[in-house]
């Protein structure tokens, strides 16, 4: 399978196979290649360049692009894409006026989409799966992160990983599975639920060879630092890095305590106080912001712009479930970047690509046109450009998504 594409009015996100992850100022720089071809053999980036110096070769099928917008797929590093049924009776209770934690304490929430999902089987929720997954592809996403959480018993966590499992196995894009047992307390015994994780989930799970990441929801009201301690600390006899919710209503010292981990990244952060800005700039663990979230529940939304300013990287993603930011479109994240967290277009696309490629150890596989990697990229409609994307927003600029090189048609 080799392909040539060409009159590409302007290939986006154009890296060498060495560039690193990006911080602070660099954020702003997208670079892009105008009126080029691009090259693709087996599934991969064989070579680009102008079109004033392309070549016809008989070997390549020629694509011609009439001068559209070539961009690298997104790639989503943190949803929770397996769920059982939405949940938009909550979304009323919202709009009369109840906020996240008393819909929770109503009986909503988390614990709501556990007890529909141990009532659903596999094969129900893997069909559910699948569609969302192909839509959120069509949408342009190459690569993604799943994880369970909605389960809150051994066979329901294990029913969600084999389904990410499923969809590994079915879809051509690269797909990450975190095992997320500890997203609430499904009763009132907590130590016992502890245990259940520690013993009974966590075994199993590594017997099954189906979780990448290890998360826990550090919160008020959910997991203490010192829950999330013994749980990352058991994820680690078990080859599990975490990847972990902290810091969505309160700072409650989780940021640390993920960094002493390795945690690959700390996610939601819409508190974020100066101190723990510190730490995570003297370190490896990578701040991920998620606006769909703090637009769908009303929260504030993380200081993406001052963790810019401090010389942090950043990444985007969707936060995609049903209770919190029923939405996986990265298109509409590039949007609330910019217009809520005063992002530039620029910097919003890096996040949801480039960098975000690093949040799930993909950044030798996707993110950028860069040889070597996944030709997984997206083709717009015409007359877009790069600023496109979060200025129209809610607005289809899509025109074709190809995955390993081949049109993606399901």
């Amino acid at each position: 399978m080799q392909k040539v594409f060409i009159h590409i009015d302007k290939l986006i996100q154009v890296r060498e196979p060495d560039s690193k992850i990006l911080r602070g100022a660099l954020m702003a720089d997208v670079p892009s290649l105008e009126k080029a071809w691009l090259k693709v053999k087996d599934g991969l980036i064989e070579g680009y360049g102008s079109m004033d110096d392309f070549q016809e070769d008989n070997a390549y099928e020629t694509i011609d692009l009439k001068g559209r917008m070539v961009t690298p797929t997104f790639v989503d590093s943190h949803t929770h894409l397996v769920f059982a049924a939405d949940r938009d009776e909550e979304f009323v209770m919202k709009i009369k006026g109840m906020d996240y934690q008393a819909i929770a304490a109503a009986g909503g929430g988390i614990v709501n989409s556990a007890k529909k999902l141990q009532e659903t089987t596999l094969e129900t929720l893997l069909e559910s799966a699948r569609q969302r997954l192909t839509e959120a592809i069509q949408a342009g996403t190459g690569a993604i992160e799943i994880k369970s959480g909605y389960g809150l018993t051994l066979e329901a966590e294990v029913k969600m990983l084999q389904v990410i499992a499923r969809l590994k196995e079915e879809f051509p894009i690269p797909i990450k599975s975190t095992f997320l047992g500890a997203h609430a307390f499904p009763h009132a015994d907590r130590d016992k639920y502890m245990n259940t994780i520690l013993q009974e989930m966590l075994p199993e799970i590594f017997s099954q060879n189906l979780a990448d990441y290890i998360d826990c929801f550090c919160e008020e009201g959910y997991f203490s630092v010192d829950q999330m301690c013994r749980i990352l600390e058991a994820g680690e006899k078990y080859d599990l890095k975490p990847k972990v919710h902290v810091n969505q209503f309160n700072a409650i010292g989780g940021v640390e305590k993920a960094i002493e981990f390795g945690a690959i990244s700390v996610d939601h952060l819409e508190v974020l106080p100066e101190s723990e800005m510190i730490l995570l700039k003297d370190s490896d663990t990578i701040p991920v912001a998620l606006p769909g979230c703090s637009f769908f529940i009303d929260i504030p939304f993380a200081p993406a712009r001052k963790i810019i300013e401090n010389g942090l990287p950043l990444v985007l993603a969707s936060d995609f479930n049903p209770g919190s930011a029923p939405s996986f479109n990265m298109s509409l994240i590039n949007s609330l970047a910019t217009v809520k967290m005063k992002l530039l277009p620029e910097e919003a696309f890096n996040a949801t690509t480039h960098n975000a490629a690093y949040a799930l150890k993909l950044e030798e596989e996707v993110g950028s046109i860069t040889i070597g990697k996944r030709a997984n990229f997206i083709v717009s409609k015409p007359n877009r450009a790069l600023n496109s994307i979060a200025y129209n927003f809610g607005v289809d600029w899509i025109d074709q998504v190809y995955i390993n090189g081949e049109r993606f048609n399901p």
